[in-house]
């Protein structure tokens, strides 16, 4: 277990999964760890939110790459204990490659139909593991998480429709004939946990209707042994009419860039 050094000189474990939580990674595709942000990082995360979308305001709902407009969310992805968990899913040489932040205000929240990440992303090979951070408790009346276990296992991409409605977060979505909504679990959060899923995990969430806001920043992962292909990227971002940037900045953030191909030289803010 990795260790780092306090000011007293003592050592101390970094949190990590416990073997019994990376099993339920590898076999359902998501998990809930025993870490949790403190209060005082989560009230830092919310305030940052409301100065975002005040100077922001088309992004109330979603962002789609909060790093692109502000590199300040990025100190939040650099905590060595999440680091920790994603290493010990991923490897331990890392990329982080975005971050969003999917915001149901309250009464007004739009849902995020059921899709597979990885149908929005140009990595290859396609590998990444997303921390998802509850910044408010996220219930099933506010619109939490919700997952298909083990629906990640065939490691590869089903067929989503375009689906325009301005109800939706996403415009790419799976058809109901290709999963079983029965299976479908709720992951209730409280303000401060985080949850982990696959790229190929089935997921989604509903419409919030409810008096209380449910914002959820996620962090993006990939191993460095994977390629961030740009022009991947610009033909992906034509192909779904996505508003997105174009060219996103991407860090290394532990270890070394095993591929060795990858542009670590976008900026915040350029458009390519």
């Amino acid at each position: 277990m990795q260790t780092v050094f306090s000011s007293h000189t003592k050592v101390q474990p970094l949190p990590g999964l416990s073997s019994k939580q990376l099993d339920q990674y590898h076999a359902e595709g998501y998990v809930i760890p025993d870490f949790r942000f403190p209060t005082a990082v989560i009230d830092e995360i919310r305030a940052a939110h409301t100065r975002f979308v005040r100077k922001y305001p088309q992004f109330i709902d979603y962002c789609p790459s909060l790093l692109h407009y502000d590199l300040s969310f990025l100190n939040y992805a650099r905590f060595p204990a999440i680091l920790q968990m994603v290493g010990q899913v991923l490897g331990q040489d890392l990329i982080l490659w975005n971050s969003s932040l999917f915001a149901k205000p309250a009464h007004r929240g739009r849902k995020t139909p059921w899709h597979q990440d990885g149908e929005y992303w140009p990595i290859r090979p396609l590998a990444t593991c997303t921390v998802w951070i509850a910044l408010d408790d996220c219930t099933r009346d506010n619109g939490c998480l919700r997952v298909i276990p083990g629906s990640h296992k065939e490691r590869r991409l089903l067929p989503h429709a375009t689906n325009d409605s301005p109800n939706l977060t996403l415009n790419q979505e799976l058809p109901a004939s290709e999963f079983n909504e029965s299976g479908a679990v709720d992951l209730v959060l409280e303000s401060g946990q985080i949850s982990l899923h696959d790229v190929y995990l089935v997921h989604g969430s509903e419409a919030n209707h409810s008096a209380r806001p449910r914002r959820g920043m996620t962090l993006r992962y990939m191993p460095s042994t994977s390629l961030f292909d740009r022009d991947a990227e610009f033909e992906l971002y034509q192909r779904l009419n996505s508003t997105g940037p174009i060219q996103r900045s991407i860090f290394l953030v532990r270890g070394t860039d095993r591929h060795g191909g990858n542009d670590f030289s976008m900026k915040a803010g350029d458009l390519g």
